[in-house]
C-alpha cells in the first residue's frame, strides 16, 4: 500500500511541476497568437478600406505576419461592390423608368481577388495593374481560422480526454471609406 501512495506521489508531483506550467506556457503562446493574427486582419482591412483597395505589398506583409505566429490559416475575402441600377415597370421600355434606383451588390471572392494581385504574367509587383481596386460606399470582409493543431490543443485534449476545442476564428470588415488607390 506505501508503495502505491510513493507512485501516487510522484505522480502529481510530476503534473503539477511539469505539466501544468506547461499547459500554462502553451495556453499564453495561443493567447499571444491569436492577439497578433486579431492585429493583422484588423490591420489589413483597415489599411485597405482607408485606401480603397489592396496591393500585393500589402497582402504579402499581411500573410508574413500571419506566419510569424508558427499557425496556418485558410484565408477568406470577400469584396462587395456596391451598384445602383434603374428601376423601370418594363426594362425594355426607358420610358417606363420609376425615378428611383436599386442597390445591389455584387460579390468578389478571394479566388478573383488574387488572379488580379498575382496574375500569371510577368508584371512586377509594383505594377498598377497588379492593385486590386474599390470603391467608395464598398464592403470589404477578411475571415481567417486556424486549420492547424497547437501545442496547447494537443496537450489539453491529452489531459481532459479528447474534448473538441473550437478552432479559432476571425472575421473583420466594413464600408470602404476612400479611394485612393
Amino acid at each position: 500500500m506505501n508503495a502505491y501512495s510513493k507512485w501516487l506521489a510522484v505522480l502529481l508531483v510530476l503534473l503539477l511541476l511539469f505539466i501544468y506550467p506547461l499547459l500554462e506556457t502553451f495556453e499564453r503562446e495561443e493567447d499571444m497568437s491569436y492577439l497578433i493574427s486579431w492585429n493583422a486582419v484588423t490591420r489589413f482591412v483597415d489599411a485597405a478600406r482607408n485606401k480603397g483597395g489592396i496591393t500585393p505589398a500589402m497582402y504579402n506583409d499581411f500573410i508574413d505576419i500571419l506566419r510569424a505566429t508558427g499557425n496556418e490559416y485558410e484565408i477568406t475575402m470577400v469584396h462587395e461592390h456596391k451598384r445602383y441600377d434603374p428601376v423601370y415597370l418594363d426594362p425594355l421600355n426607358p420610358d417606363t423608368f420609376q425615378g428611383n434606383y436599386a442597390v445591389h451588390y455584387e460579390a468578389y471572392y478571394q479566388q478573383q481577388i488574387m488572379k488580379i494581385l498575382f496574375p500569371d504574367t510577368s508584371q512586377t509587383i509594383e505594377d498598377p495593374g497588379r492593385h486590386y481596386k474599390m470603391a467608395e460606399g464598398d464592403f470589404f470582409h477578411v475571415q481567417i481560422r486556424q486549420i492547424n493543431q497547437t501545442p496547447y490543443e494537443v496537450l489539453s485534449q491529452a489531459l481532459n480526454n479528447g474534448g473538441s476545442r473550437v478552432k479559432l476564428t476571425i472575421p473583420y470588415g466594413g464600408m470602404v471609406r476612400n479611394e485612393d488607390e
